[in-house]
């Protein structure tokens, strides 16, 4: 038995109750079906002996209709006892599947295709219910008819017919062996080109505009064509095996029929047996052709079911690489009081002020880093390399630095996205590696660049935090970020569904939502990564205004390509190829002369330039 097959075992045994009841039910309807025959055989004989009258007839017919009924309704019930617990059974993978995938970690997803991950969502789920229910279903009916067809055969006649009859099917069990096999592996390259088809086409919906813009339509066509045509050329491999197996067995099947008309018709000349004996037996022996064909079906679908778990347990199996370490615990501070930064009240609807309530606890937010070197894979170069820094509590770090030196990288490290190398970066005096992974989340509001927005409202996307306040505090926030006018522009306001990915809205407006959902959060960290990129510096000078009175007493990390958002920060760095090249306060930093100097005046040149055109 392979380890797929276990496992899928192990899911069904789950509900091990409710199919014990479905397959009670399904051997009831058995038993009756099997009991049909007979009843007709020694209706067969009784007439033939003219032993019957018309009382006689009608009981006959009456307990066929009788058996009738009691096989319907049991047919009810295992049809809702196996089929539907099939459906329970796809329903508690499905939900398995996406929790775990909601655990995994980014460099998961970074190897990860999205359409990939569907196919198993959609196709591999399917064939899991397909042979938890028709599988189960046919597997316990052939064994069930089979096994009682062959008794009553054997009891009703002589035993060298039955024997006789049943010559074909050792043939039929091996051919059904090797057909299984290759049904295995070619519904797992059916199901891995089905997912690179589903990657093929997700890519191009959510990229149409750049294939649109660069004029790449009928490439794409091509390429997908392509695809398609692997898949279907794959997928008819694995019909033309399928194909085979019910053929296979209605031959099989027929050279039994075939010996037992030519020996019985024989047995009947000679009066060894009575024509409603023979009647029965040829009964009993099509029903045999049912089971015949279900064991195809089953082993069909069980290869099907069984190299679909395999491709959703080899996820399953996936371990997420940031995980609560083995005694986490919270700074001291966080334990007293976990968000020192209240509520947003109303502001203006300028958004340049904004007041803050604070309480009389203490600061929360140091944020120390001790020779933080960080490289993503073994292999590669690192990334960080040595760096140190303190951030006190309450007060604001500006980054700058130009594409790929390391910005990023520091406060994914900071949330976690990725893990830390251990005793190298802290806040509030404990490595953020033994801090839990809810708390520290918690604890801080990230906006980062490219904003990812949900297809619902904005109202929605806003208060996606869990308690965030729909009220003022949502509106004061969106004024701060400067959206608030943008989004009452809409027809529907705060209430507009967004499209995919947040499509409905610009660049601009997308970051900006971002910023105003961090903003709500009201967390003791705030980290804005660059989302301000898209936005003018009209714009940035009033967001950044009314971002003042909300980074008093609150640790505030800015990262950022100009100069004019970080210069009003209480610290400076300039990452250049993941090492701090130049540290101080704006003024400082003018001072040097250096490469923040040089930034700042080829940016004011540009303004002035765009002040004359």
């Amino acid at each position: 038995m392979s380890r797929d097959f276990r496992i899928l075992i192990a899911y069904l045994s789950r509900h091990r109750r409710r199919y014990l009841l479905g397959l009670l039910a399904l051997l009831i309807c058995d038993l009756g079906n099997l009991t049909i025959p007979r009843l007709i055989g020694r209706f067969t004989d009784a007439l033939n002996g003219g032993h019957l009258n018309s009382r006689g007839i009608l009981a006959y017919a009456g307990s066929v209709v009788s058996l009738a009924l009691i096989i319907s309704l049991f047919r009810y019930v295992w049809r809702m006892y196996v089929m539907g617990t099939a459906r329970q059974v796809e329903f508690d993978l499905r939900n398995e599947l996406f929790l775990h995938l909601e655990k995994l970690s980014a460099r998961f997803y970074a190897t990860r295709k999205t359409g990939d991950l569907m196919a198993h969502a959609t196709n591999d789920l399917q064939a899991v219910r397909a042979a938890a229910g028709q599988g189960v279903l046919m597997a316990a009916d052939s064994f069930f008819m089979g096994t009682i067809t062959l008794g009553m055969m054997l009891s009703m006649v002589d035993w060298r017919l039955t024997l006789l009859g049943l010559i074909p099917l050792p043939l039929l069990t091996i051919s059904i062996m090797i057909l299984g096999r290759l049904i295995h592996e070619r519904f797992g390259r059916v199901q891995a080109a089905f997912s690179s088809l589903s990657d093929r086409a997700q890519e191009n919906i959510a990229g149409i505009r750049v294939v649109k813009a660069f004029v790449q339509e009928e490439a794409e066509m091509a390429r997908f064509q392509a695809e398609n045509r692997d898949y279907v050329a794959r997928f008819m491999g694995l019909i033309r095996v399928q194909g085979l197996m019910e053929p296979l067995i209605q031959v099989f099947a027929g050279l039994g029929f075939i010996i037992a008309l030519g020996y019985g018709g024989n047995q009947v000349l000679r009066g060894e047996i009575t024509l409603g004996t023979f009647v029965a037996f040829n009964s009993y022996l099509g029903m045999l052709v049912w089971p015949m064909i279900a064991v195809g079906w089953v082993v069909n679908l069980t290869q099907r079911g069984v190299a679909s778990m395999g491709r959703l347990q080899e996820i399953l199996d996936q371990k997420p690489e940031v995980t609560d370490a083995f005694g986490a615990t919270l700074p001291e501070a966080w334990r007293f009081s976990p968000n020192p930064l209240t509520t947003l009240a109303d502001s203006p609807a300028s958004g340049a002020e904004t007041s803050v309530a604070l309480n009389s606890q203490p600061r929360l937010g140091r944020i120390e880093a001790r020779n933080l070197t960080f490289r993503y894979a073994p292999n590669l170069p690192p990334v960080l390399k040595g760096l140190n820094l303190v951030l006190p509590a309450g007060s604001t770090l500006g980054i700058i630095g130009r594409t790929g030196s390391g910005k990023s990288t520091l406060v994914n490290l900071l949330v976690r996205v990725y893990n830390p190398p251990p005793g190298q970066l802290f806040i509030d005096g404990v490595d953020v590696n033994l801090i839990p992974l809810q708390a520290l989340r918690e604890t801080i509001g990230y906006a980062p660049q490219d904003t990812f927005l949900f297809s619902r409202t904005i109202a929605d996307n806003l208060a996606f935090a869990p308690g965030v306040s729909r009220g003022a505090e949502l509106l004061s926030a969106a004024r701060v970020a400067q959206v608030d006018t943008d989004i009452q522009e809409f027809p529907r306001g705060y209430e507009t569904l967004l499209g995919e990915r947040g499509v409905t809205l610009s660049g601009g407006q997308r970051q900006r939502v971002g910023m105003a959902r961090a903003l709500l959060k009201k967390p003791p960290i705030l980290i804005l990564d660059d989302c301000l990129s898209a936005v003018d510096t009209a714009t940035e000078a009033l967001i950044l205004a009314g971002l003042q009175p909300l980074m008093k007493n609150r640790t505030t990390v800015i990262i950022s390509h100009r100069v004019s958002a970080v210069k009003s920060a209480d610290q400076i760095i300039v990452l250049d190829q993941g090492q701090i090249s130049e540290q101080g306060t704006h003024a400082q930093l003018l001072a040097l002369e250096g490469e923040y100097w040089r930034l700042y005046r080829r940016q004011q040149m540009e303004e002035d330039i765009a002040a004359i055109e």
